[in-house]
């Protein structure tokens, strides 16, 4: 069984689909929910869906104190889902080729500090952009800088609003990110 843990920021509703996805799976397990932002509304969900979590701060994510848990905890993947700081060097020598990140973005258009949620949406409708999607990719030191692993697009209208992209990139992460983790957990 490879267990897995998901690092979130904001609402959670990726770290949602993959539980729900990942429950009662016969090779991959969700063990923990770790999480950056105490106001946070997947802090409520990973309550409610049972699953354990740890609040942590920048002092314990530099430190190697995060890292510690997850060794402790034997997570063999780190999915980041919705997380939006820089990973460590301890952290990504410690899982070479074994966090993956979604970004809702086409990269390498779109990413970088700063680049996430409503801010890559409106960046794309400024750009009158004719298609966006989502990149899957495996993360080093670097924001949104890692390999490749999967990509998805959708058409942009002219009369889409940053709102309609983000509804579009939002029914591609649900449908694929679970998916993708899966097959390269597996493969």
């Amino acid at each position: 069984m490879k267990r897995i843990a998901l690092f979130a920021s904001g609402s959670g509703t990726n770290v949602e689909n993959i539980a729900k996805y990942f429950k009662n799976h016969e090779t991959i397990s969700v063990e923990m929910v770790l999480c950056n932002n105490p106001a946070a509304g997947v802090i409520e969900r990973a309550h409610r869906l049972g699953i354990p979590l740890k609040l942590f701060n920048r002092e314990q994510f530099r430190s190697g104190e995060v890292l510690s848990w997850l060794q402790e905890a034997q997570i063999d993947w780190v999915i980041l889902a919705g997380f939006l700081w820089l990973i460590p060097k301890n952290l990504v020598a410690a899982y070479p080729n074994r966090i993956l990140n979604i970004h809702p973005a086409l990269l390498p258009k779109y990413g970088g500090k700063g680049m996430y949620g409503s801010f890559v949406h409106e960046a794309v409708v400024d750009a009158k952009e004719t298609e966006s999607g989502i990149t899957i990719h495996y993360v080093d030191e670097h924001y949104d800088e890692g390999n490749i692993l999967f990509q998805k697009s959708f058409v942009v209208e002219p009369t889409d609003t940053p709102a309609d992209v983000a509804k579009k990139c939002h029914a591609l992460e649900y449908e694929y990110f679970p998916v993708v983790i899966e097959r390269a957990i597996n493969s």
